[in-house]
C-alpha cells in the first residue's frame, strides 16, 4: 500500500482565506478546492449515448444491436429507443445478482431479462424489461449535452464494482466496500478518506440537500461522530461558494429520500430534469464563485441503476483481502472486475476542453485525485493503482479561466405533473 509522508503545514491569514492552508510536498496542481457530486443510477448509454452524433464524436456512440426479447427469443431484438417520459414507470434491476446476469460476463447482453415479467424487478406495465434499453438526448437534458460538450468527459469511466448504490459509494469514500455487496451498511468504524484528510490537515465538508442525512454520516461512525463544523445542509454550499470559503475538498449529496416529483438524485423513477436542474444550480454556484480558478468539480454516478450500456466491465485491481459477504443464492464473482459504465464530468478551468478521454477510470480514480492533490495515503489496493484523471486536465493553459455560459436547465411541467406524487 502506498504511503506518502506529510511535511508541515504552512500557515497564512488573509481576509476570506483558509486558516490552515495546504500542506507542503503535495503534488502542486492549482486546484485548492475539489467538488464531487455523485448522481444516482444511469448508465453511460442511457444519458450520453447520442453524445457522438449530438456535439461530440470523440464519445463512443451506443450501438443499435439491443438485448434479446427474453419472453420470445425468436424475436427481433429490444434495441435502444428515446424515452418520452421523464419518471420510469418502476426502478430497475441492480444488484449483486442482477448486474451480473447484465453483464453476463461481458456479453452485456442480459439487460432486459434481468428487468422482465420474470425478474425480481417485474412491472405489469414492460413484461420485457424494454425500459432498460431507454435513452435520454440533448432535447430531454439540454443542460447536460452542453456540459458534455464544452467540458472533459471519459467514455470508459465504469462503477466500482457490479453492485447497487452502497457498496459503489463506499469505493468513492473508502477505496473500498469491505465485502458489502448490499445497500446494508450502516455508521461502520473502517477508515475512509475523511480521516486521511483529517489527518493531512486537508479542510472537508458534506453538504446535503436532505440535511442533516448524507451518505458520509449515514456509512461511517467517523463523519457521524464529527458531523460539527463538517456536514452542513446545501444553502451552506451556496454561501460558501458565493462567499469564497469552499473547504479543500467538498462532497455534495442529492436528497436521499423524496418522491418522484421532488427528489434530485435521478434515481428512477425521480424525474430526470429535477436532478439535472440540481446539477446545474451546483455546477452554476461553483462557476460564479471567487474559487472557480482553482477549482474542480467531479461529477459522476453511483452506478447504472438497470440501464444498458454496450462496453463490458474490464478486470480490475482488487481492492484488499475481504471477499464478497455473499447470501444464499448469490452470484459467486470477486471484486477484481469494475461495474458498469457511467457518465462523469470534470469541471474547472483547467479541464481540457471538448474532451473525451479513453483511459479506464472508476470511482476510486475520484478518491486517487484528492490523495495525489493533497499528498495522502492510499486507502487500499484499487485507489493504489487507479488513475488520477489527470489526461482530463491541462494545468498550463486554462481553457476556462472565464467561465462559459452552458444551455439552461428547463423542467417541461406537463412531464413533471405527470410523475407519481
Amino acid at each position: 500500500m502506498k504511503r506518502v509522508l506529510m511535511m508541515p503545514l504552512v500557515v497564512a491569514v488573509a481576509a476570506g482565506a483558509l486558516t490552515a492552508c495546504i500542506p507542503t510536498n503535495t503534488n502542486q496542481l492549482p486546484i485548492d478546492h475539489i467538488v464531487v457530486l455523485m448522481q444516482e443510477n444511469r448508465s453511460a448509454d442511457s444519458y450520453l449515448g447520442q453524445l457522438s452524433i449530438q456535439g461530440q464524436p470523440g464519445y463512443e456512440a451506443e450501438p443499435v444491436t439491443g438485448n434479446p426479447d427474453p419472453l420470445n427469443p425468436l424475436n427481433p431484438p429490444i434495441v435502444p429507443y428515446h424515452k418520452t417520459v421523464y419518471c420510469d414507470s418502476s426502478d430497475l434491476n441492480h444488484s449483486w445478482n442482477g448486474v451480473h446476469q447484465e453483464v453476463n460476463g461481458g456479453a452485456m447482453d442480459g439487460f432486459t431479462a434481468a428487468n422482465d415479467s420474470a425478474s425480481a424487478n417485474a412491472d405489469p406495465a414492460d413484461p420485457t424489461g424494454a425500459r432498460s434499453m431507454g435513452y435520454y438526448d440533448q432535447s430531454d437534458l439540454p443542460f447536460y449535452y452542453s456540459l458534455y460538450n464544452t467540458f472533459a468527459t471519459n467514455d470508459r469511466y465504469f462503477s466500482s464494482l457490479q453492485s447497487q448504490t452502497f457498496p459503489n459509494r463506499l469505493y468513492l469514500l473508502a477505496g473500498t466496500s469491505f465485502g458489502h455487496i448490499r445497500n446494508d451498511v450502516a455508521r461502520s468504524t473502517q477508515k475512509s478518506i475523511f480521516e486521511l484528510m483529517d489527518q493531512g490537515h486537508v479542510q472537508w465538508k458534506i453538504y446535503g440537500d436532505q440535511y442533516p442525512l448524507t451518505y458520509g454520516s449515514l456509512f461511517f461512525k467517523y463523519v457521524a461522530d464529527h458531523a460539527a463544523g463538517h456536514v452542513f445542509p446545501m444553502s451552506q454550499y451556496y454561501a460558501d461558494a458565493a462567499a469564497g470559503r469552499l473547504p479543500h475538498v467538498a462532497f455534495v449529496d442529492p436528497k436521499l429520500v423524496a418522491s418522484p416529483k421532488v427528489a434530485n438524485d435521478e434515481h428512477p423513477i425521480a424525474n430526470v430534469q429535477v436532478g439535472q436542474k440540481f446539477v446545474a444550480d451546483v455546477t452554476n454556484a461553483l462557476m460564479a464563485s471567487p474559487e472557480w480558478g482553482s477549482s474542480a468539480m467531479f461529477f459522476t454516478y453511483d452506478e447504472h441503476g438497470g440501464f444498458y450500456d454496450h462496453v463490458a466491465p474490464p478486470a480490475a485491481p482488487v481492492p484488499d483481502n475481504i471477499a464478497p459477504i455473499l447470501q444464499a443464492g448469490d452470484t459467486v464473482a470477486a471484486f477484481d472486475h469494475y461495474g458498469v459504465r457511467v457518465p462523469v464530468a470534470v469541471i474547472s478551468p483547467y479541464a481540457k476542453s471538448h474532451y473525451v478521454s479513453h483511459v479506464v477510470d472508476d470511482h476510486t480514480s475520484i478518491l486517487r485525485f484528492i490523495e495525489y492533490r493533497f499528498g495522502l495515503p492510499s486507502l487500499t489496493n484499487r485507489d493504489a493503482n487507479a488513475d488520477p484523471m489527470l489526461d482530463m486536465f491541462d494545468f498550463t493553459n486554462p481553457a476556462f479561466a472565464t467561465p462559459p455560459t452552458l444551455a439552461p436547465a428547463v423542467i417541461d411541467p406537463v412531464q413533471l405533473a405527470a410523475c407519481p406524487s
